[in-house]
């Protein structure tokens, strides 16, 4: 029997997939008959698509070819299999060989094919049997091997896991862990790691009105969401047992052709391509039409890039240049990403030697860090045991003590304004006219939305020229709906205030 790869168009083969590889089994002779073409004609090649796995044992086919990087899977998934190979991935295995003795023995198991990353837990491919068909990390990392699978392709589906632990004997965090690749273990205690417990308990209990929630609160949620229609062990599970934002949300595995691995650029100003700003941007300005008004909700895509902020009060024309922030503009490629997933490196302050590699995966701009100098998930620590480290290696600010003053110095004058536009809120005119539930819109109201806003925690920093000119225009329209003065809650001007 021999194997005959050709191509058909998606018409012929009834697909919506462009192009695919057809295999037919046939016997050689039956089908050159039918075809009425030699042996030596160069456009049909006969061979079997899979090679016996070096280590039988586990079932790990690797390479079919090792010279060019043909992966077995690679054979019949072929759009699988040019992703993969821009991937680094791709070339995880001579990043070892160019360290040369550099390259210690326990570094080989997360550069080639075994039981790490997939759901096998006894020891297999590369562990079994070093043959260079297990170099780099393969499409069997993650979906396991794949002998059972080539034999009889449908009965058997090896999917891939999308959870992500330390902790856990398949995915990610089996490799991506530990001091010098601590990806999983800081995403671990980031808030994207699990998913809203309200909103997982809303949707389960009110699907119609909650469901869309689950867009850019759960990993199923927002792979649907966003298309991708990949099939993996946890695609269909009950929304009570949804995962939280997993690494598989925002770095598409098969690979992408932006920076790693990311599904969608980080650096576009756009809240529809945007990765972090797709879900960044929900509720940015106040609803005014709505019966019952409801508080900024993850506004912090539009704030940075200063459109679409906030409640503009009548005649409220802001200079573009002046509430244009540099941490929204073209100063700052990455946008988001430049101050919410900033690597550094952690040295003994006595030795300098290696302690920990930050790979920004807390997303947290501005981390406490612990005595080490490692970045902690607490917000208590005061305002000299963060790093601003983002701040400098992004080349904004010119060192760590700078940026903690242009930080220290926008929040203060934002929070000053806050203050001074909550004290008029509280006067019986404004009073009497903020009701969020009685179906009208009013200054009082908008007043309240951009009062909260200010007061969202990254507001002063995402955007502080905007946010500046916005509470003082909106200060001076509740003065003017309400009569009151121009002064602050001292009596002092405010207008000298600012300056």
């Amino acid at each position: 029997m021999a194997l005959l790869l050709f191509r058909v168009s998606s018409e012929e083969a009834g697909s919506v997939i462009s192009r695919r590889i057809v295999l037919l089994r046939w016997s050689q002779a039956s089908l050159l008959a039918m075809l009425g073409v030699a042996c030596t004609d160069e456009k049909i090649v006969f061979r079997e698509p899979v090679n016996p796995p070096p280590d039988a044992s586990s079932g790990f086919l690797g390479y079919f070819t090792t010279s060019d990087k043909q992966t077995t899977c690679g054979n019949c998934h072929v759009g699988m299999q040019g992703q993969w190979e821009n991937t680094r991935h791709a070339g995880a295995y001579e990043t070892l060989a160019a360290l040369g003795d550099g390259a210690q023995g326990f570094c080989f198991g997360c550069h080639t094919v075994n039981q790490r990353g997939n759901a096998t837990t006894n020891a297999g491919g590369w562990d079994v049997v070093q043959d260079t068909a297990y170099h780099d990390v393969q499409c069997e990392s993650c979906h396991g091997p794949g002998q059972t699978h080539v034999e009889n392709p449908d009965a058997t589906q090896p999917l891939a896991s999308i959870r992500a632990a330390t902790d856990a004997d398949n995915g990610c965090g089996e490799c991506h862990s530990g001091v010098h690749h601590p990806f999983v273990d800081e995403w671990e205690q980031s808030k994207h790691a699990a998913p809203n417990a309200t909103v997982i308990a809303q949707a389960v209990a009110t699907p119609a009105s909650y469901a869309a929630c689950l867009d850019c609160h759960s990993a199923q949620g927002a792979l649907r969401a966003w298309g991708i229609n990949a099939d993996f062990i946890e695609k269909d599970a009950p929304i009570a047992e949804h995962l939280g934002i997993v690494c598989a949300v925002c770095h598409d595995p098969h690979g992408s052709p932006n920076s790693a691995q990311l599904r969608f650029p980080i650096d576009v100003a756009s809240e529809e391509q945007n990765l972090c700003v797709k879900c960044h941007h929900k509720r940015a300005e106040p609803e005014t039409q709505a019966a019952t008004l409801r508080g900024p909700h993850s506004p912090e895509g539009p704030l940075l890039l200063g459109e679409g902020a906030g409640w503009f009060p009548p005649n409220f024309q802001p200079e573009v240049d002046r509430i244009l922030s540099t941490h929204g503009s073209v100063a700052n490629p990455r946008l988001c990403a430049t101050c919410h997933v900033a690597k550094f490196t952690v040295t003994d302050q006595a030795t300098g030697e290696f302690v920990f590699n930050a790979t920004g995966h807390l997303f947290n701009a501005i981390p406490c860090v612990d005595a080490q100098g490692i970045p902690t998930t607490s917000q208590e620590c005061d305002i000299t045991q963060r790093t601003f480290t983002g701040c400098t290696t992004s080349g904004c600010h010119g060192t760590e003590e700078t940026a903690r003053s242009a930080f220290l110095t926008a929040n203060q004058r934002i929070t000053d304004l806050a203050v001074e536009l909550d004290a008029k809120l509280a006067l019986p005119g404004p009073a009497a006219d903020l009701n969020p539930s009685d179906g009208r819109f009013t200054v009082a109201d908008g007043a309240n939305f951009n009062s909260q806003l200010a007061k969202l925690p990254g507001s002063p920093t995402h955007n502080p020229f905007l946010m500046e000119q916005l509470l003082v225009a909106t200060i001076d329209a509740v003065n003017a709906a309400y009569g009151l003065p121009a002064t602050s809650v001292t009596g002092v001007s405010l207008k000298r205030q600012l300056k």
